[in-house]
C-alpha cells in the first residue's frame, strides 16, 4: 500500500516542484519590469503556472480516487489475515482499472463543474449587486461546502464497491449511496477525526524539515544573490517535496485503509458479510480472491446472495459487527 501511494505522491511532488521553481523564477523576473506592456506580457506565464498548480491538484485527486479502489484489495484480504504483495494487489485490481478510471473521471469532472458554477454565480452576483452581493455569496459558499461534503461522503465507497463487488461505474456509485444510508454522521465523524489526526502528524513532521531547509539555505548562500537563491530554492524544494511525498504516502495509505474498513463494516451490517468471512476463514477457500466479492473458484457465487439478504437469520437478530 505504501509503495503504490508513494508512486502517486512522487508524481504529484515532481509536478509541484517544477511549478514552484518556475513561479520563483517568474517572480524574480517581475522585479525588472518597468512598463505596463512588459507586466502584461509576464502575466501570461504567471497564469499558466497557476493553471498548472490547479491541474496538479486535480491530477492528484484523480489518481487518488483510482488508488483508493486498488488499496481496498489488501485491506479486505487482511481482514482474514491474508497477506497481499504489491504484484498480487495490482493483479487482483487490474481488471477493474477501467471502471475505476471512469468513476474517478466522473467524480473529478463533477467537482470541477460544481466549483465552476459556484464561482460563476459569485462573479455574476458581484457584477450585478456590488459589495451587497456578500449577503448572498457567503450563505451560498457555506451551503456549497456542506452539499459538497455530503455528496462526497455518500459516494466515497464507490471505488471499493467497483473493485470488490465488480460493479460498473453507475452501479458502484449507487451501491455507495445505498451503503451509506442512515450512516452518514458516523462516517463523517470517523473521516473528520482521521483527517485531523493526519493533518497534525503531517505538520509535526514538516516542522523540522522546514527548519532544516532554512538552515541549509543559510549555509549554502550566506550572502544570497539571484543565482544562489535559485540553487538554494531548488535544493530545499527537492528536500521538502521528497519528505512531503513520504509523509503523504503514509497518510494516504492510512486514510484509504480507514475508508476500506468503513466499507467492510457497512457490508457486514447490511449484507451479513461477516458470516461469509467466517466461512472463508474456517474453510480456507478462495485464498487468492478478494473477500466479499465474486469468488475466483469455479461454482462459487458472489456475496451477498440474490436479493442481498442474509439467509440464515433476520438482520435484527444478527450480532453487532
Amino acid at each position: 500500500m505504501f509503495g503504490s501511494a508513494l508512486i502517486v505522491q512522487a508524481i504529484g511532488a515532481l509536478f509541484i516542484g517544477i511549478v514552484t521553481v518556475g513561479m520563483f523564477q517568474l517572480s524574480a523576473s517581475l522585479e525588472s519590469i518597468d512598463s505596463e506592456a512588459e507586466f502584461a506580457d509576464a502575466m501570461g506565464p504567471f497564469f499558466a503556472f497557476m493553471a498548472g498548480t490547479l491541474g496538479v491538484s486535480v491530477l492528484i485527486g484523480f489518481l487518488g480516487s483510482v488508488l483508493q479502489g486498488v488499496l481496498v484489495v489488501p485491506v479486505s484480504r487482511s481482514v482474514l489475515n491474508r497477506r497481499t504483495g504489491f504484484k498480487q494487489m495490482w493483479k487482483l485490481a487490474g481488471p477493474r482499472i477501467l471502471p475505476l478510471l471512469g468513476v474517478a473521471a466522473l467524480l473529478t469532472l463533477g467537482g470541477l463543474l460544481a466549483a465552476a458554477a459556484v464561482i460563476g454565480i459569485t462573479i455574476l452576483l458581484f457584477t450585478a449587486m456590488g459589495p451587497a452581493a456578500l449577503l448572498v455569496v457567503l450563505p451560498l459558499g457555506l451551503g456549497s461546502v456542506v452539499v459538497f461534503v455530503w455528496i462526497g461522503l455518500k459516494l466515497m465507497l464507490a471505488p471499493a464497491a467497483i473493485v470488490v463487488e465488480r460493479t460498473g461505474v453507475y452501479n458502484g456509485l449507487l451501491r455507495s449511496w445505498q451503503l451509506t444510508r442512515n450512516n452518514w454522521w458516523r462516517i463523517f465523524g470517523i473521516t473528520l477525526v482521521v483527517a485531523i489526526m493526519v493533518g497534525i502528524i503531517a505538520q509535526i513532521v514538516q516542522i523540522p524539515v522546514s527548519l532544516a531547509s532554512a538552515a541549509i539555505g543559510g549555509v549554502i548562500a550566506p550572502h544570497p544573490d539571484a543565482e544562489s537563491m535559485t540553487s538554494t530554492l531548488v535544493l530545499t524544494t527537492v528536500i521538502s517535496t521528497a519528505v512531503g511525498a513520504l509523509v503523504g504516502s503514509v497518510t494516504f495509505a492510512f486514510q484509504s485503509s480507514v475508508s476500506s474498513l468503513i466499507y467492510m463494516d457497512l457490508r457486514m451490517r447490511r449484507d451479513g458479510l461477516d458470516v461469509e468471512l467466517m466461512r472463508l476463514l474456517e474453510t480456507g477457500s478462495d485464498p487468492e480472491g478478494i473477500p466479499g466479492g465474486p469468488s475466483t473458484l469455479p461454482g462459487n457465487a458472489a456475496w451477498p446472495p440474490a436479493g442481498g439478504q442474509f439467509p440464515s437469520a433476520p438482520p435484527g437478530q444478527r450480532p453487532p459487527a
